[in-house]
């Protein structure tokens, strides 16, 4: 194809057209926010945090974008169940849950479970504890054994951050599976102390501990499987995970827009929730007009 001198040239001093450099900032942006999240947002989620942070541009235009640089979310992949039922079938809590993983307010209804890690120096496992109203890890511990001091610790820090708040944890029902690390006499103890009521899902049912499971799968794809979270060489060790874990839980409370609870973080939910309770319990006292004129 023969192109005229003149036009090619023109084509070459032109200026970048507005939609250009409008593309050019938004890609900025976008990297920014991709990479200040692990490199784990889809589209979904950039034009969420983009608006958030007062850039307003459409969710099309994000994912084109996105696209054009070769920006993705991270995929989820199905975990392996870690916690183990006794072999025989003894006396157990009932499911107070009936896959209902619903709750209109923090500390109501708390999902625990485990999730395993490979490292160079033998397998190191995790427990979560979690809220379900406002998707908040309350508790976690890493080691490298499954007995039950690695769930009690994790339920232990959760007691301990919500008193420490000055939060009531009394009717509390904690949910989890049939491990045996849920179900021995000191994990039953603990939340007997903590006025909590035990409830446990149906043998060899992950659908009955659904919420905690798409935990783990969470966190071994965002952190654990995560090319930015991950050490280069691998995992050496549980002290690799720990610090990790730690990491990861402070973004996933903090920072990490949550779907289900309308793209915002954890923490944000749980203090709009309590600044609407005082606001209900304190309501403030009009001013009648004129007051303090003379």
């Amino acid at each position: 194809m023969q192109i005229a001198p003149s036009s090619y040239y023109a084509t070459k001093s032109r200026p970048p057209s507005a939609r250009a450099v409008r593309d050019a900032e938004l890609v900025a942006d976008i990297k920014v926010a991709h990479k200040a999240n692990l490199g784990v947002y889809g589209a979904r989620k950039i034009h969420a945090e983009l608006n958030r942070e007062g850039v307003s541009v459409a969710r099309c235009t994000v994912e084109r974008l996105m696209r054009q640089e070769g920006l993705r979310g991270i995929p989820r992949e199905k975990t392996r169940k870690t916690t183990i039922g006794d072999g025989a079938e003894t006396e157990r809590p009932e499911d107070l849950v009936k896959r209902k993983f619903v709750a209109t307010a923090p500390n109501q209804l708390w999902v625990a479970d485990l999730t395993y890690v490979r490292t160079h120096a033998g397998w190191t496992y995790v427990a979560f504890v979690l809220d379900v109203f406002s998707r908040m890890i309350v508790g976690w511990q890493v080691s490298t054994s499954l007995r039950t001091d690695l769930a009690l610790d994790a339920l232990d820090m959760g007691l301990w951050n919500r008193q420490r708040a000055g939060q009531d944890v009394t009717g509390l029902t904690h949910h989890s599976d049939r491990g045996v690390q849920y179900r021995a006499i000191r994990y039953t103890e603990r939340l007997a102390e903590a006025e909590a009521v035990a409830s446990v899902g149906s043998r060899g049912d992950s659908y009955d501990n659904a919420m905690a499971e798409a935990l783990n799968s969470l966190f071994k794809a965002e952190c654990i499987r995560n090319p930015v979270m991950r050490p280069k060489g691998g995992w050496k060790n549980v002290t690799d995970v720990e610090i990790a874990v730690a990491e990861y839980v402070d973004w996933f409370n903090h920072r990490r827009l949550h779907g289900e609870i309308g793209l915002v973080p954890p923490a944000e939910l749980e203090a709009n929730h309590w600044a609407a309770v005082r606001s209900e319990n304190y309501p403030q006292t009009p001013v009648p007009t004129g007051a303090g004129s003379k």
